[in-house]
């Protein structure tokens, strides 16, 4: 075993001791199984005979869920609305030890639902043909902000890091960014950023981890592929959040990882290349990476363990973890 290995795995023994709040967004999954058998009568459309319903935490709460199966006490910041969804995500919260104390309920406000249906036959592998979203804007209002607030404030005092996912749905609210950002760095605890719109909205996070589409949307550019394009990028995109660092990840070319006075780290996909599922996948790598870092990890440590567990989370269906376990056996499996 060598010496980096070592290293990596003594970070991951870290896990259980640290104490991560996720500020964000929190998306309710809920996937409809059925068998195809014909096409309806009533129009040119298929007929599904349901088998099967299942719920699973999506957006920061797929972030939550990630940290817990790590080990890391997870402090869910966010907003559920008074509806069956935002029932059903407590739910979810309270079987798998997650404390929803810091969450707050706000009536009326829709909590994010995403339906999946997929068609198949018994024995085969089931295709999705249809998402229907269910989606509202957290309210901007000042009740609810100070709400916001106050969790945040409480936890930059007794928490290790802070996650923020941002999904678009206003939970992370861009006039008390800076206040929290600044109470968690004076603690020297690590902010990490994942935005999938808004990302240049929330600069001087301790790292951000967008994907190419993300940093291409950012940076109106587009990535080709080419390490030069990329490289440029990179460094422009670091700049513009006044981050220390940024990793981008990169699908099935891996990820680059770009810091402050460094030449860029790039690292291969890690694992096969033969994908069962891309969702959610990006919330694996940001909650490994925060964990890491929380955990005493320098960027690339941290960047070479969030590269094996988007490797081992995307053989899996759905919004899935990766357990330390899991991330152990890898790392040594390819180091």
């Amino acid at each position: 075993m060598t010496e980096e290995t070592r290293r990596l795995l003594k970070i991951i023994d870290a896990f259980p001791h640290l104490r991560i709040a996720v500020w964000g967004d929190i998306i309710l999954d809920e996937y409809l199984t059925g068998a195809t058998r014909r096409v309806s009568r009533e129009a040119p459309v298929l007929i599904l005979a349901f088998r099967n319903r299942e719920f699973f935490l999506g957006g920061a709460g797929n972030a939550i869920l990630n940290l817990n199966a790590l080990g890391v006490e997870a402090v869910p910041i966010g907003v559920l609305g008074n509806d069956d969804s935002g029932r059903m995500v407590r739910r979810i919260l309270k079987k798998s030890g997650v404390s929803a104390e810091a969450i707050w309920i706000e009536k009326g406000y829709p909590t994010p639902l995403k339906t999946r249906i997929l068609a198949g036959e018994d024995n085969t592998r089931k295709q999705q043909i249809l998402r229907i979203d269910r989606e509202g804007q957290v309210p901007d209002s000042a009740k609810l902000k100070a709400g916001l607030r106050e969790a945040l404030a409480k936890a930059a005092e007794n928490c290790d890091a802070l996650l923020v996912s941002d999904y678009h749905y206003a939970t992370v609210k861009t006039d008390i960014f800076p206040d929290v950002l600044a109470e968690f760095k004076a603690g020297g605890k690590p902010v990490s950023l994942d935005s999938r719109f808004r990302l240049l909205q929330f600069p001087g996070a301790s790292v951000a981890t967008p994907n190419e589409p993300e940093a291409e949307d950012a940076l109106n550019v587009r990535l080709d592929g080419e390490n030069a394009t990329l490289r440029e990028a990179g460094a422009t995109l670091r700049r513009k959040l006044r981050s220390s660092a940024v990793l981008i990840t990169r699908g099935s070319r891996g990820m680059a990882l770009f810091e402050k006075g460094r030449p860029p780290f790039f690292l291969p996909v890690s694992g096969t290349k033969d994908i069962v599922d891309v969702t959610g996948a990006g919330d694996t790598v940001i909650s490994v990476f925060t964990a890491a870092l929380a955990g005493g990890a320098s960027f690339r440590e941290a960047a070479r363990l969030a590269n094996v567990a988007g490797g081992l989370v995307v053989m899996k269906k759905g919004t899935a973890q990766v357990t330390s376990h899991e991330l152990k056996l890898a790392v040594v499996a390819e180091h």
